[in-house]
C-alpha cells in the first residue's frame, strides 16, 4: 500500500510539478520532495555588515545539498532554496530621515521569515544573521514556529588602523570626528574605519545580540566572536551546524525548549557583563514575546532586579570598545565569548542547566570547548573586574512612569562620580534640530546641559531612530572642552554610544508622555541612588497640569498628532505611527498595540537564584 505521501503526489499533480523542478535544479533527488524541508535563511542590505552573509548561505547550503539522499547515513529531507530578508544600514543611515526605518527593519524581518517558514513548512533552518535587528526578528521568526533552528553570526569586521597614527579605527571613530573642522582629516578617518566586510566590531549592538543569541542558546558560543572573513566560518561551522541541526530534528529539539525564563535570564546578565547596548533592553522583550512570555517586565526579570543586579551583583568585564579598547575580534583571540560565559558560571551567576542547540546545557557546551580562564587584560575576572558595576541601568521617575529609560553606564565618562547628575534642560524638537546646532553653533552647549530630544519614539519619529551621530559629536565636544552634556530622549541610541545618554523614555512625546512637557532651563535630575529621572518642575501639580493642558490643545488643533512627530508618509511608517508599542514592551508593530503573544506559556521558575556577593566599589554606579 502506497503512504500517505505517495498518494499525495498521485492526486495532486500540480503541488508536485514544482517541486519536482526544484529538485532537478537544485541537485537532489526528486523523490525526497514530500519529506521534511530544511533550508538556509540570511540577510541582505546596503551595508558592509552584510557582504559576508551571502558566502556563508551559500557554503551552508552546498555541505546541506551533500548531505541529503536516501542513501544509509545521508538526510532524507527536501531542500530548499536559500531564502534573503533585506534590512537598513545603521551605519550608513545614522542622522538621517531613513534611519527611521532601522528598528522597523526588524519587524519585516521577522514578517518575512514568518511567511517563508510557515509557507514553506520548514522543519529544519539554519540561519546567518548580520548587523543587529535582522538577527533579532530572524529569532522572533524561529521561535514562532518553533521547528528545530540554528543561527550563526556572519561575524564581526576587523578594526582599522590609522596609518599615521597606528591607533585602532572603527565607525564610531568616524562618528566622533564628524564635528572636526579638518575636512581633509574627516576624510582621512572615514577610509580607514572600516576596512574589509563584517558587521560592528565593537561590543555595539551587533555584537551585544550575537552574545544574548549564543548564551539564550541558539547560536553555538565559539561561532559569536571570529571575524566574518575568518575561513572557520566557511570551512568548518557549516558541517557543525548541519550535524547540530541534524540532531535537533532527531530529538525533536525546538526553539522554545531553549529560550525559556533561565536562559533570557543569563542572556540579559551576560549582556550587563559585557557592557552590552541599551538596545538590548528593547530587543529582549520582543524576543520573549516570540517566545511565549506576555511581559518581559515582570515574568522574566523585573526593572527592580534588573537594577539590583547591576548595580550589586555583576560587575563589567571587558575592555571593550566603546568604552574600552579592545574588538570582537580581540575578545575571540583570547577565547571568545565562551571564556565570558565560563567566568559567569563559576562565579555562580548563570544557570548552567538551560539547553542550548547543541544538545548540551550551557554548563555542558562549555565544557566541551574547554573554554580558556580570563586572559585579565581583554576578559577580567569577577574578583577583578573591569568596572564593579554591570553596564546597564533602568530609571523610573516623573519623566519616565513606564519605568523603561535606560542608561549604559559602562558608556558614562564623567557626570556621576556621586550618583547624581543635576543638569539644565535645553529641548529640541527631533534630531535634525540638533544635528544643526551641533554643526553650526556647537559653542551654544554648556556644561551640565541635558539635551531634550523628542518626538523620535516608536510612535513619533516614527520608527524609534538611534542616535549614534548627535551622541558622538557630544562625546567629542565634552572631551575637547572637558565638560559634562548629557542627552535624554524618546528614541534609542547605538551601542557605539558613550556619554551621559538616557534613551527610551516612556511615555514618548507623541503619546503626551512628560518628556513632551519639558521646557527650556528645567532642572533635570538623574539620581542613581533611587534610580530615578525627574524634572523638577514637573513635580508641581499646577504646573503638570497646565503644561499637560496646553499640550492637549495643541494636538486637538492638529488633528489628534502633535505637530513635531515625524511625518508617516509611507506604509511602513504608517503602521508603525498607529501599531507601535512603547519602548518598555520593545517597541515592535503589534495591532492596537497590543503585544501578541505566540502560544502563551506559564513563566517557569527554576529557582536558581545568582550569587549576591558584594564588591568592592559595587555601591557606586560610576
Amino acid at each position: 500500500m502506497k503512504n500517505s505521501r505517495a498518494l499525495l503526489i498521485d492526486r495532486h499533480p500540480g503541488r508536485s510539478a514544482q517541486t519536482i523542478g526544484l529538485a532537478r535544479e537544485l541537485g537532489t533527488d526528486p523523490e525526497l520532495i514530500h519529506e521534511p524541508s530544511v533550508g538556509v535563511v540570511g540577510t541582505k542590505g546596503d551595508s558592509q555588515c552584510y557582504l559576508g552573509v551571502q558566502a556563508k548561505v551559500e557554503a551552508i547550503h552546498a555541505k546541506l545539498r551533500d548531505r541529503i539522499g536516501q542513501e544509509a547515513g545521508k538526510l532524507k529531507l527536501r531542500l530548499v532554496q536559500p531564502e534573503f530578508t533585506i534590512a537598513t544600514s545603521d551605519g550608513v543611515r545614522n542622522g538621517t530621515p531613513e534611519m527611521r526605518y532601522s528598528l522597523i527593519g526588524r519587524e519585516v524581518t521577522n514578517d518575512a521569515l514568518c511567511e517563508h517558514l510557515e509557507a514553506t513548512g520548514l522543519a529544519g533552518t539554519i540561519a546567518v544573521v548580520a548587523c543587529d535587528k535582522p538577527p533579532v526578528g530572524t529569532l522572533a521568526a524561529l521561535l514562532e514556529h518553533n521547528q528545530p533552528a540554528i543561527i550563526m553570526s556572519d561575524g564581526p569586521i576587523r578594526p582599522g588602523k590609522d596609518p599615521n597614527t597606528g591607533e585602532a579605527l572603527d565607525i564610531v571613530s568616524a562618528y566622533q570626528v564628524a564635528g572636526n573642522p579638518d575636512p581633509e582629516f574627516r576624510h582621512h578617518i572615514s577610509c580607514h574605519a572600516c576596512p574589509g566586510f563584517g558587521s560592528c566590531g565593537g561590543m555595539f549592538t551587533y555584537n551585544t545580540m550575537q552574545t544574548f543569541i549564543g548564551v539564550v542558546g541558539l547560536q553555538p558560543l565559539h561561532m559569536v566572536a571570529p571575524a566574518s572573513d575568518d575561513p572557520r566560518r566557511l570551512n568548518e561551522f557549516p558541517v557543525e551546524l548541519i550535524d547540530h541541526l541534524s540532531n535537533m530534528m532527531d530529538s525533536d529539539l525546538k526553539p522554545r525548549d531553549i529560550v525559556v525564563r533561565d536562559s533570557l535570564r543569563n542572556a540579559m546578565i551576560v549582556s550587563m557583563a559585557i557592557g552590552g547596548s541599551t538596545n538590548v533592553v528593547l530587543h529582549a522583550p520582543e524576543i520573549a514575546r516570540a517566545a511565549g512570555f506576555g511581559n518581559f517586565w515582570k515574568e522574566v526579570i523585573t526593572p527592580e532586579e534588573f537594577n539590583h543586579l547591576s548595580q550589586y551583583v555583576v560587575p563589567v568585564l571587558t575592555d571593550a570598545r566603546p568604552y574600552g579598547k579592545y574588538s570582537m575580534v580581540d575578545i575571540d583571540g583570547v577565547g571568545g565569548v565562551q571564556v565570558i560565559v565560563r567566568e559567569l558560571l563559576e562565579a555562580g551567576l548563570l544557570n548552567g542547566d538551560v539547553l542550548t542547540c547543541t544538545g548540551e546545557t550551557l554548563a555542558e557546551q562549555v565544557a566541551r570547548l574547554e573554554s580558556k580562564k580570563v586572559d585579565g587584560t581583554v576578559i577580567y575576572p569577577v574578583e577583578k573586574p573591569y568596572k564593579p558595576t554591570g553596564g546597564l541601568r533602568m530609571l523610573g521617575g516623573n519623566l519616565s512612569p513606564d519605568f523603561s529609560a535606560i542608561l549604559k553606564l559602562a558608556g558614562v565618562e564623567g557626570g556621576l562620580e556621586d550618583n547624581r547628575f543635576v543638569g539644565k534642560a535645553r529641548v529640541f524638537e527631533g534630531e535634525a534640530g540638533l544635528l544643526k546646532a551641533l554643526d553650526e553653533t556647537p559653542e551654544q552647549f554648556e556644561n551640565n546641559d541635558i539635551v531634550i530630544v523628542r518626538y523620535s519614539g516608536p510612535s513619533g519619529a516614527p520608527g524609534m531612530p538611534e542616535m549614534l551621530d548627535p551622541t558622538s559629536r557630544i562625546t567629542t565636544l565634552c572631551r575637547e572642552r572637558d565638560i559634562v552634556i548629557a542627552l535624554m530622549t524618546d528614541a534609542r541610541f547605538s551601542g557605539g554610544s558613550v556619554g551621559l545618554v538616557i534613551g527610551h523614555v516612556g511615555p514618548e512625546a507623541a503619546l503626551g508622555g512628560p518628556i513632551a512637557l519639558i521646557e527650556n532651563g528645567d532642572e533635570i535630575v538623574a539620581d542613581l541612588e533611587t534610580n530615578e529621572l525627574n524634572c523638577t518642575q514637573l513635580q508641581d501639580p499646577a504646573t503638570l497640569a497646565s503644561r499637560k493642558a496646553a499640550w492637549e490643545k495643541i494636538v486637538a488643533d492638529n488633528g489628534g498628532v502633535h505637530p513635531n512627530c515625524g511625518i508617516a508618509d509611507t506604509r511602513l511608517l504608517h503602521r508603525a505611527r498607529h501599531t507601535a508599542v512603547p519602548a518598555v514592551r520593545g517597541g515592535g508593530l503589534h495591532p492596537n498595540r497590543e503585544v501578541w503573544v505566540h502560544e502563551p506559556r506559564v513563566a517557569e521558575k527554576s529557582g536558581f537564584v545568582p550569587k549576591n556577593k558584594s564588591r568592592p566599589g559595587a555601591e557606586k554606579a560610576f
